[in-house]
């Protein structure tokens, strides 16, 4: 049994808290919220858990959508992760980013809730040619941290995490976690929040078979044309006058309900 004072834990996000990565469309998404409320749940049978992140969002439709309803349920515990999907848009306005995330600081802390936050990884060691985008990651984040500290939000900080550069932490398309990267997000958050038994969840894996100048270029390679690509064309297919982020896609657990812990792993 982990000790912990939390009763009702609402998730409100993008894709990365819905849980893509973690999954698939015909058994569902677990994600790193979810894991994060299976750990909670132990030994806690009255703990109920709600996520409102919708893939595809925004940091502002994150805050007019989610944050209502978010409120609404009276939680005691709240996880805000929003504006990586900002960082990678043209026309990227990082203040207004910054001022969707911190609006939703301000009112759920304000509540008497425990608010958590995580920062974005290093981009540019997940994926080299990705680089170019660092430089709004590491603002976004610098912004996100200050926003927190002015709100009393608990920060799990990935940017510095070496774990983080690890290819197995992320799915193919390197931008959501893989089962073991959300594993590990979730296994963070409960060490911010001060669990027991989740210190070393930054711990390297082993180590993997090393790999040649040439084999390194091919894997960026096929990483543009098998995810990037298809990425570029699904926005630039998005972009006409009322067009949402994340399509008709909802909530996948919009209610507080009790949380079923899955079956144990067999060796």
């Amino acid at each position: 049994m982990t000790s912990h004072p939390y009763e009702r834990y609402v998730a409100v996000g993008d894709s990365q808290t819905e849980g893509l990565g973690d999954g698939d469309e015909r058994r569902g998404y677990r994600g790193w919220a979810d894991r994060l409320a299976e750990i909670l749940a132990v030994g806690h049978p009255d703990f109920a858990y709600a996520n409102l992140a919708v893939r595809g969002r925004l940091a502002e439709q994150v805050r007019d959508e989610q944050l209502a309803p978010a409120r609404a349920l009276k939680p005691d515990l709240v996880t805000v992760v929003a504006g990586v999907g900002d960082v990678v848009r043209p026309g990227y306005d990082a203040a207004r980013t910054a001022r969707a995330v911190e609006e939703m600081f301000a009112e759920l802390a304000g509540t008497g809730a425990r608010v958590v936050t995580v920062t974005f990884p290093d981009i540019a060691r997940i994926a080299p040619l990705a680089r170019r985008a660092q430089p709004r990651v590491v603002d976004l984040n610098a912004r996100i941290r200050a926003a927190a500290d002015r709100h009393g939000v608990l920060v799990l900080d990935l940017f510095p995490q070496r774990i983080t550069a690890d290819p197995r932490l992320w799915s193919r398309d390197r931008t959501h976690a893989s089962p073991v990267g959300h594993a590990r997000i979730a296994a963070g958050v409960a060490d911010a929040l001060g669990l027991a038994g989740f210190e070393d969840w930054a711990r390297p894996l082993p180590p993997l078979a090393p790999v040649s100048a040439l084999g390194g270029a091919a894997q960026e390679v096929r990483w543009l044309a098998g995810a990037v690509g298809p990425w570029v064309r699904r926005r630039v297919g998005r972009v006409r006058p009322g067009a949402v982020a994340g399509g008709a896609h909802r909530a996948k657990r919009p209610g507080l309900v009790a949380v079923t812990l899955p079956e144990p792993e067999r060796a």
